[in-house]
């Protein structure tokens, strides 16, 4: 059986802050290291053995994936960065406090920004240029719903991912909260109005064994105490 493994990435400095974050490249707490490498023991203990790791752009993604790649002894895999595994965009709330804007919105508004499908943050004024995304291209979102999250994150999911898993080789993705959440709804088939019951913590891993047509035998979550 192929196994697909899902991780979020180490608590970053904005998690600590309770801040909302998007594309907004932030460290890694003291904390978020250590879960890094937790991660990588939990997986090294189920005898994992991965042919290729898929991140976001972001640092947190990418050093957690790195943390977990060494502690599993398999620094050697190729890493495959791509901007459609980044976090969602989170617009104009993007670097806020999360609780300062409930008390301006109320918790019915925020709820619907962090966990619905369709709602849509408050956009920013123009879009933000880096040059990581500038030499590709890709414009940075306005803001993004989840389902808008989804559409970006699909692509790369059918033609990477999908395709190694179906050559019988099991790929880890260490990647962000809203690209996980929405994964996790295109593989589970949980509906629109469903998916804000869902969480996806930092640093427990998600394990799926997978059959010969991406059919879901058995999906173990893995979890360590702080």
């Amino acid at each position: 059986m192929t196994q697909l493994v899902m991780v979020r990435h180490g608590q970053s400095q904005a998690n600590l802050d309770n801040r909302f974050t998007g594309w907004s490249d932030v460290a890694l707490t003291a904390k978020g290291v250590a879960q890094g490498k937790a991660v990588g023991k939990m997986l090294a203990n189920q005898g994992l053995v991965f042919h290729d790791v898929h991140t976001s752009y972001m640092k947190r993604a990418i050093i957690t994936a790195n943390y977990i790649l060494d502690e599993l002894d398999q620094l050697e895999l190729p890493i495959h960065k791509t901007w459609r595994l980044n976090e969602r965009h989170y617009g104009a709330l993007s670097g806020l406090n999360k609780a300062v804007v409930k008390e301006e919105v109320g918790t019915a508004q925020l709820h619907a920004w962090r966990r619905g499908f369709w709602a849509v943050p408050p956009k920013l004024a123009h879009p933000d240029h880096d040059r990581r995304y500038d030499r590709l291209g890709v414009e940075e979102p306005l803001a993004e719903s989840l389902a808008m999250c989804l559409e970006r994150v699909l692509p790369y999911w059918q033609d990477q991912v999908a395709p190694r898993l179906l050559a019988g080789q099991n790929q880890l993705i260490v990647a962000h909260g809203s690209t996980l959440r929405a994964l996790v709804k295109y593989l589970e088939g949980i509906s629109a109005d469903r998916i804000d019951q869902v969480e996806v913590p930092n640093g427990e891993p998600i394990i799926y064994q997978v059959d010969d047509h991406l059919n879901i035998l058995h999906k173990e979550i893995l979890t360590e105490g702080y």
